[in-house]
């Protein structure tokens, strides 16, 4: 059994909740993305960890789409994926990388939020963007969510981000202090992210809600038809 996941320690009651936000969020891709014509599926910040029932959960549940294929900088070994490239998806990539791993729908469930500053985020964007034939789409925790899904602490996430780094440090969580590990994102971040593809993508942000509180964002993106004249 393996364990390679983003958080301080795991609790089964979030680990619940989490696996039903995500099964609410797969409902409503499939409810807007018609999924018979999506012939394969590229997912991005594919884990190995093979023992939360949340993790990988849209692959698993989007059987039906012939092709898997995966970019991670985790070394991908799940027979799943028909394709593997062990990279991070804010590197640059060849033409050939490109070509091969380029898929109907591209997804990144919870990843964003990980890999750094606001410029790596923005460049992850648009590598999917590059990476997509047809459809992309991102979730990411919400910032103003009362819990802070990865280190299970209250409120102090609403802090301006550097404070609240210096007190994850005083707690000993080193990790998550460092913002390459963990950026959170709010709404208006996002929407910033996103609006500098204006020309790439129309988009749609879905609020996903828990206790009254939007706990998640649910981003759907349609690739406009120039970018699949390359």
């Amino acid at each position: 059994m393996k364990k390679n996941t983003y958080v301080q320690f795991e609790n089964g009651f979030f680990e619940k909740i989490i696996k039903n936000k995500r099964i609410e969020m797969l409902n409503l891709i499939k409810k807007e993305i018609n999924i018979s014509e999506i012939k394969d599926l590229l997912d991005i910040g594919t884990t190995e960890d093979n023992v939360l029932g949340s993790s990988n959960i849209f692959c698993h549940m989007l059987d039906e789409i012939p092709v898997h294929k995966s970019i991670s900088n985790q070394r991908i070994t799940n027979k799943r994926f028909k394709l593997c490239l062990n990279k991070s998806i804010t590197s640059d990539f060849k033409q050939e990388e490109i070509n091969s791993m380029r898929s109907d729908l591209v997804m990144s469930s919870a990843t964003i939020e990980h890999v750094g500053h606001l410029n790596n985020q923005i460049c992850k964007v648009r590598n999917m963007i590059s990476l997509s034939k047809k459809y992309i789409v991102i979730t990411t925790p919400n910032r103003f969510f009362p819990i802070e899904v990865h280190t299970k602490l209250p409120f102090i996430h609403w802090l301006p981000k550097k404070i609240f780094r210096k007190i994850l440090l005083l707690l000993g969580m080193s990790y998550f202090a460092e913002e390459k590990n963990l950026n959170l994102l709010d709404r208006s971040e996002l929407n910033q992210i996103l609006n500098s593809f204006s020309k790439e993508i129309n988009y749609t942000i879905y609020n996903i809600s828990f206790i009254g509180f939007v706990s998640n964002f649910l981003v759907i993106c349609k690739v406009k038809s120039i970018n699949n004249k390359i």
